[in-house]
């Protein structure tokens, strides 16, 4: 299999440094072979993606910054765990928080905007189970918060 970091340029991202928890919360906790992930939110080089889906967000924009917080779980796992891409056994498990109108009902397409792309960068050990839903509202106006259990070497 190719490198997920080569996979990942091959969707044309770098991993970046990840941002700071901006409350009272570790971004990964570790038990055994366990990597729980704080929620990512829809963040990238220029600044948090915001928005409501369904009212000033379509589905491909969203899907886009469910993009960016999977990137910033992967980002986590490399830079807070100490764990290389190529350690990732399989991610468990995705909760995918999607700020939403309320007539919006399509928060699953969404949230395949991260699942696509863990899939794509990490092959069968990205592919994992997910509640998606939506919520009123997500810290700093974020479209799209996403957590993680992943397991490791």
């Amino acid at each position: 299999m190719t490198n997920p970091i080569d996979k990942l340029r091959e969707y044309g991202y770098e991993l970046p440094m990840p941002k700071a928890p901006v409350a009272s919360y570790v971004p990964v906790t570790r038990s055994g072979n366990l990597l729980y992930v704080s929620g990512q939110i829809s963040s990238g080089e220029n600044g948090v993606v915001g928005g409501r889906l369904g009212d000033t967000m379509n589905v491909q924009q969203g899907g886009n910054a469910a993009e960016l917080a999977a990137i910033n779980i992967l980002s986590q796992v490399v830079h807070s765990a100490g764990v290389p891409l190529t350690e990732i056994k399989q991610v468990l498990k995705l909760t995918v928080l999607v700020a939403s109108a309320p007539d919006f009902t399509e928060q699953h397409l969404v949230a395949n905007g991260a699942s696509n792309l863990l899939v794509g960068v990490l092959g069968d050990k990205g592919k994992h189970a997910r509640a998606a839903f939506g919520v009123v509202a997500l810290p700093l106006g974020a479209a799209v918060e996403i957590d993680a259990v992943i397991d490791v070497m």
